[in-house]
């Protein structure tokens, strides 16, 4: 028996910041502001991927913090034409004029002198890529700091905002650590808890984190900084891991429980995506699932037990799932109402599924 849940360098710079639940705290709590530093922190940032962009504004945004240089991953090929594309970072730096370092390996020599000659006071790194070497942990003064998307040391690793749905976490958050030569295993500063909600996808939990954790980036910087913060080391024996999301995870296993799929879909939305396969006559299709929900029902797992206006229903190891918004290979996101409106499916037919590699937990070490 399985239970049935019921689920549905700036020129212009200016402060932000708001209040955080953190762990451990500082001396006194933290206001909406930054603390006044008695002198301009010169600060280099690291990131690549969007969520890095709110860190990078947030600290544009703060009258006591010095972006002297923003360091991302080289331009990559994006597209049909794959025509070298900018991180967003990048992007973002560019249009505030500030000097941009994009090292192929974050051990080259040369890179690292570029790096000393601005000068850092601290570096801030968010979604950056590459694991930094002992001589960058050790150029600021003030060491660098992280902005990781889960409460350490849970899942650490490449993608802990995936791994938290997939495992249904009932919250997550925000850890700002010090970082060391380990994975994501430097001493904890401050955390902010969030909790994740049933209509949570990994997109809107990404957007919600990088906001969070770009306000507690700045309000985090001078505590540390001013020594208001006392680092706490992580207890190990609590660490599990995220490996990084490949494509082929957003195969659906008919025979797991629904509920398992349910999660699945939410924490691979948008990307790879969660997909299946119908057989159309002699060719079998690719389906990419956005939404769906648990719902009461059993039937061999993969057989369409019902499609209506409502949604098609589909059986699964334990109970089923009903598929509220599909996409057909090379056709537009439709609800399921659309979908069977132009393609017209019967009880009884089958969708193809089959173990995923993506069936994994999050281990301990």
């Amino acid at each position: 028996m399985c239970p049935l849940h019921h689920v549905g360098g700036q020129k212009n710079r200016h402060r932000s910041g708001s209040d955080a639940n953190t762990a451990p705290s500082a001396k006194e709590p933290a206001s909406t502001a930054a603390v006044n530093l008695a002198v301009i922190l010169r600060i280099i940032f690291m990131g690549t991927a969007q969520l890095s962009c709110a860190s990078l504004r947030a600290l544009l945004a703060v009258p006591d913090f010095q972006v002297v240089g923003v360091v991302t991953q080289p331009d990559k090929p994006r597209g049909r034409n794959l025509k070298l594309q900018p991180s967003p970072a990048k992007q973002l730096a560019l249009t505030h004029g500030l000097p941009v370092l994009q090292p192929e390996r974050a051990r080259n020599e040369e890179f690292i002198q570029q790096l000393r000659a601005l000068a850092p006071d601290l570096i801030a790194v968010a979604a950056y890529g590459q694991i930094l070497p002992g001589t960058i942990l050790d150029l600021p003064r003030f060491g660098c700091l992280n902005v990781h998307t889960s409460l350490l040391p849970k899942y650490r690793g490449a993608a802990p905002i995936q791994w938290a749905l997939l495992n249904e976490e009932a919250e997550t958050g925000i850890t700002i650590m010090k970082m060391d030569a380990g994975l994501d295993t430097g001493d904890i500063l401050t955390q902010e808890r969030i909790p994740i909600a049933p209509e949570d996808t990994s997109e809107s939990l990404h957007n919600r984190l990088a906001e969070m954790g770009a306000r507690l980036l700045v309000r985090t910087i001078p505590e540390h900084v001013t020594g208001r913060i006392q680092p706490q080391p992580q207890p190990a024996e609590a660490a599990t891991y995220a490996p990084k999301i490949k494509k082929e995870d957003g195969r659906l296993d008919w025979k797991q429980p629904a509920r398992v799929l349910w999660n699945r879909v939410r924490a691979l939305t948008p990307w790879p995506g969660a997909f299946t396969h119908l057989q159309d006559g002699p060719r079998s299709v690719l389906l990419k699932i956005w939404r769906a929900e648990v719902v009461a029902g059993s039937g061999i797992p993969g057989e369409i037990l019902q499609a209506d206006n409502v949604g098609i229903v589909v059986g699964c190891g334990c109970h089923a799932l009903r598929i509220l918004e599909l996409q057909r290979e090379g056709g537009r996101r439709l609800k399921a109402s659309e979908f069977l409106a132009g393609h017209k499916l019967k009880t009884g037919q089958r969708f193809e599924g089959g173990p995923f590699n993506g069936n994994r937990s999050a281990p301990s070490p």
